[in-house]
């Protein structure tokens, strides 16, 4: 008897055994699989990083603002990514601003009710202030889908322009929006936010904002993509 309850005791015992060991592997398991998701998200965001900036590799940065070397000639570069220097404050371009005004001159003569009047070069403080309005008015989440974060505006380059219809509001006409689509590039300007593209230029469309390009406009233009698309560039939201 007394063998026969050793035999039984050894049995129960190696039993126990297994189904402990089998136990910690499941446990191990489980540890294991929570350590592998953690470092596969790990990875993924560290590729992201590496991918972005590879993809922006071109782009240099002077002290003042980012640019790339375009097809003619250098492009200025300034988005949710890509801020200038609060002292960055050259005023408006004159070669944008003379191609602005024969724009201006062509869509009145056509017929279009577009004011002499318009929005261009605001300095950084100036930035600074309207943005901040737009925050008290709507939110913070809000302003940013339409309004740029001091440093971050292209009006601060002196190459960005809202147009104005003669009534005093921004120019949102559709027959003028398409004018704009199909000639602004002819006059070296772009619209800069179109329809469809907030994901890459993380803003709302506007129809009235042109930013002048030069030469490459009008290959940007009939690309139909955005500027960040077509230059393979970083765009998007802000990083906070």
């Amino acid at each position: 008897m007394k063998m026969k309850t050793i035999a039984y005791l050894l049995l129960a015992f190696s039993a126990f055994t297994l189904v402990a060991c089998s136990s910690d592997k499941k446990d191990n398991s489980k540890t294991s699989g929570s350590t592998s998701n953690t470092q596969q998200i790990e990875n993924q965001a560290k590729d992201k990083k590496i991918n972005e900036k590879q993809k922006d590799a071109s782009l240099s940065y002077n002290g003042s603002y980012y640019s790339l070397q375009g097809k003619y000639e250098e492009i200025l570069i300034v988005n949710k990514k890509y801020p200038l220097s609060s002292h960055y404050n050259p005023g408006e371009n004159p070669t944008a601003k003379a191609a602005l005004l024969k724009l201006i001159a062509d869509m009145q003569a056509a017929g279009y009710a577009v004011s002499d009047q318009y929005s261009g070069f605001r300095s950084y403080d100036t930035q600074l202030e309207l943005y901040q309005n737009y925050v008290n008015r709507d939110g913070k989440e809000a302003a940013d889908r339409y309004s740029a974060r001091p440093g971050y505006s292209e009006h601060q380059s002196g190459l960005a322009f809202d147009l104005i219809d003669t009534e005093g509001n921004l120019l949102e006409e559709p027959g003028a929006s398409q004018w704009l689509l199909d000639n602004a590039s002819n006059y070296g300007f772009i619209v800069r936010f179109l329809k469809g593209k907030e994901t890459s230029t993380g803003y709302m469309p506007e129809s009235w904002h042109l930013r002048y390009i030069g030469q490459e406009a009008k290959d940007i233009a009939d690309s139909g993509k955005s500027l960040e698309e077509y230059f393979g560039i970083t765009g998007g939201d802000y990083q906070d």
